[in-house]
């Protein structure tokens, strides 16, 4: 025990119930966030009709919850690394669950946009700080796969917001669907009580007994010895954004923004506009959403299966093969093809764009330090968030200039390609490689 510190500890601890109450709630989390992001794709044939929105504002008011989740996750990132992951989780969570569930009582586009805009802001604050969170405290062997089952939350939330709106909205109307969003609110007290804080935040804070208490949860023969040396709480303080930008790490922190950029373009453009892609293809409403449900599905068993592999493979060469196929999934996808091709299409393009981005955060969060993880995967979410916005106003052009539906899907595959191209430049630390 003389010789480990808390870090050694974590790493080759074995998985407890410590870890599973983190792993529960931070995909929680990641859940009802991804419920709050996919519920518009599902209710916007609704709000098309209702409030006789054109295509290009539809995609427009996408859009404006994806610059709240741009500034979310680039504030709320860096501000984490200085206030705590557990504090701006909590924080971020309650602006999500009130915006989303205040939306639903918007009688006009102008008052919904505004509601999106706020609820992106918690939406975007959640994500890189849950996967930070999961990160400080996974075992090293199953680090990647714990990182993916939370990043898996997004497509569980992608799958069940579609389903509601199938069920519940001919019923009792799309604002129900959005007042089920503000459920989260009820768990902020656990999220409390069971969350344990970074230990990154804990040295900065130089808070000893709070750091002893909560590694006893993973070793209870721990004793506190050298955490708090100058040099520790040195790099600590190290998160300031230009950090990520030091030398050794400029060009790969551009590679991760454009390959971020063009896959949050591709996910969220497909997110909001697949149903109507499909509907114009030929195929009615329910079909088109299940469309949406496969989608995110798939990309629930790809995360699986590929943390997996990424946990006993190169993570860097499996993004790349990914994105390609991916790529080339979604291409054929505009195709005229028979209904189990078109399914399997679909199933493939979730499983290898939305599946594979998780598995690109799981990467992503690992190569940058503590110090520096959440403000890191944060700009790189931010960032991407830009490509994000720009997918849905894609769409809604190319709906609105009657492109055709191969060249709808091959523009969206050409993102697709250029993620993959960026991610074999990237040049992976030798320490990573030998995690992997």
């Amino acid at each position: 025990m003389d010789e480990r510190n808390y870090r050694s500890i974590i790493d080759n601890s074995k998985f407890k119930k410590f870890h599973l109450i983190i792993l529960f709630l931070c995909t929680f989390i990641v859940i009802s966030e991804g419920y709050d992001l996919v519920i518009y794709g599902s209710i916007v044939p609704y709000l098309l009709d209702e409030w006789s929105l054109t295509t290009v504002e539809a995609g427009a008011i996408a859009s404006y919850g994806l610059i709240g989740m741009m500034l979310g996750s680039i504030l709320l990132g860096i501000l984490a690394d200085k206030f705590g992951r557990k504090n701006i989780i909590i924080v971020s969570v309650i602006i999500f669950s009130f915006f989303t569930g205040l939306s639903g009582f918007a009688d006009n586009a102008t008052f919904f946009s505004w509601c999106r805009f706020f609820a992106g802001i918690g939406i975007g604050g959640a994500l890189p700080n849950a996967v930070g969170l999961m990160t400080d405290y996974a075992p090293k062997a199953l680090k990647t796969t714990l990182i993916a089952i939370v990043l898996t939350g997004m497509q569980i939330g992608g799958v069940v917001a579609p389903l509601i709106s199938m069920n519940l909205s001919p019923t009792y109307g799309w604002q129900f669907v959005l007042w089920i969003g503000a459920l989260p609110l009820l768990a902020v007290p656990i999220l409390f009580i069971f969350l344990p804080e970074s230990t990154n935040f804990l040295v900065l804070k130089g808070d000893t007994e709070q750091l002893t208490k909560t590694i006893r949860k993973i070793d209870s023969r721990y004793i506190i010895q050298n955490e708090f040396t100058a040099s520790n709480v040195g790099e600590a303080i190290m998160n300031s954004p230009l950090i990520i930008f030091k030398e050794n790490q400029r060009g790969n922190t551009i590679l991760f923004w454009v390959a971020y950029f063009m896959c949050l373009l591709m996910i969220y453009g497909l997110n909001t506009w697949l149903p109507n892609l499909m509907m114009k293809s030929g195929y009615g409403l329910n079909s088109s959403l299940s469309f949406l449900i496969v989608l995110n599905a798939t990309a629930i068993i790809g995360t699986f299966l590929f943390g997996r592999i990424a946990d006993s493979w190169d993570s860097k060469k499996l993004l790349v093969v990914l994105f390609l196929l991916g790529s080339v999934s979604l291409a054929l996808l505009g195709f005229e093809s028979n209904i189990v091709t078109v399914y399997i299409l679909v199933g493939l393009s979730g499983a290898c764009t939305m599946g594979t981005q998780n598995i690109a955060n799981a990467f992503v969060s690992q190569y940058y330090s503590a110090a520096i993880r959440s403000t890191g995967l944060g700009l790189c979410n931010g960032i991407g968030r830009i490509g994000g916005m720009s997918g849905p106003i894609l769409g809604g052009f190319l709906l609105s200039w009657g492109i055709t539906g191969p060249m709808n899907f091959l523009i969206f595959a050409f993102a697709g390609f250029i993620a993959a191209v960026s991610y074999f430049f990237v040049k992976v630390p030798k320490a990573l490689v030998e995690m992997s």
